[in-house]
């Protein structure tokens, strides 16, 4: 879960406010109270992709949470090999996150999300937008890279669960990291 702190990332460039996440000092708490002003999706909501954030920043020895529907999971992504379907796509997905990780020498990871929008729900299925800043190092040079998960929902044994979503980089700088 992800809970609201200040951050310099007050605004993005769309003008959104930001929230940022600071991993693993404290639980991600995402509360939909503090983010969305407008109808959009609720705690409840959000606590899955908070969940996978939280996993996918401290990236610990244990499998990822059970935040995905059990059937029918798609994931795009940018590395290889991009689009993870079928029966075993979340252990493909995890599989090549940690590959992702390891290769880009990846560390140091943060997450900051913006307010949902393009909110929808229906049944048992939900769709919104969520806009995500993740920083960090990479092969010891800082970055910074902005963009947005699309995240469709499946309520299935009493919670809420992730049946796809897409990750789309809309930005990325590389800073030189500083020298102690």
């Amino acid at each position: 879960m992800i809970k609201r702190r200040p951050s310099r990332f007050k605004r993005s460039t769309s003008g959104m406010a930001m929230t940022r996440v600071t991993a693993p000092a404290q639980p991600v708490v995402v509360s939909a109270r503090g983010l969305s002003r407008a109808v959009g999706p609720t705690e409840e909501m959000l606590h899955p992709v908070a969940a996978l954030a939280e996993f996918m920043a401290t990236l610990p020895a244990t499998a990822c949470p059970a935040v995905f529907a059990s059937r029918g999971v798609t994931i795009i992504e940018n590395f290889a090999p991009y689009v993870f379907v079928g029966n075993r796509a979340v252990a493909r997905w995890e599989r090549g996150f940690r590959l992702h990780v390891s290769r880009g020498k990846l560390t140091s990871l943060k997450v900051a999300f913006g307010r949902p929008h393009d909110f929808g729900a229906g049944g048992r299925r939900a769709f919104f937008v969520l806009p995500t800043i993740w920083t960090g190092r990479a092969a010891g040079v800082r970055f910074e890279e902005r963009g947005a998960w699309s995240v469709v929902l499946i309520r299935a044994g009493g919670a809420w669960r992730i049946l796809g979503y897409g990750w789309g980089v809309t930005s990325l700088r590389v800073r030189p990291a500083r020298r102690a």
